[in-house]
C-alpha cells in the first residue's frame, strides 16, 4: 500500500530529519513543503494521506494551516512537531483537528508509537 506524505516545515534540516524518522511504509511517496501556503496548495491538488506539519513558519504557519484544514473540510491526520511545547499551544492545535503533539526533534520511536496508534504503522 502507497501512503503519500507531506512534511511541512521551513528549515531543510528539519524536513530531513522528519524523513529519515520515518518507517518504511510512509517513506516512498512524500511531498516537501517550506510553509503552510506550499503546504496548502499541495494538500488542495494532491491527494494525502498524512501531514507532518511545523507550527513556526513564514507566510502560513502551522496553526494557519490546521484551521484552513478545518475551514475547508480538509480530513486527514496531521502531526504537528514542534520546538512550541507549550501547554496552550498544544491544547489549540489538537482542537484544531492534530492527531498528535510531538517534541522536536522528532524521535523516532515516539514518531513509530503515535503512526502505529492512529493506524499508520
Amino acid at each position: 500500500m502507497s501512503v503519500n506524505v507531506l512534511i511541512c516545515d521551513d528549515s531543510n534540516l528539519a524536513r530531513k530529519q522528519v524523513l529519515r524518522s520515518l518507517p518504511e511504509n510512509l517513506s516512498n511517496n512524500i511531498q516537501l513543503a517550506t510553509n503552510g501556503a506550499e503546504a496548502l496548495e499541495i494538500l488542495r491538488e494532491q491527494p494525502t494521506d498524512v501531514l507532518f506539519l511545523d507550527l513556526t513558519m513564514p507566510i502560513i504557519d502551522g496553526v494557519g494551516v490546521l484551521q484552513a484544514l478545518k475551514d475547508e473540510g480538509i480530513d486527514l491526520p496531521v502531526f504537528v512537531i514542534s520546538a512550541d511545547i507549550q501547554p496552550e499551544m498544544q491544547n489549540r492545535v489538537m482542537g484544531l483537528g492534530a492527531r498528535a503533539f510531538l517534541r522536536k526533534p522528532v524521535q523516532v520511536d515516539v514518531l513509530n508509537e503515535n503512526l502505529k496508534k492512529h493506524g499508520l504503522l
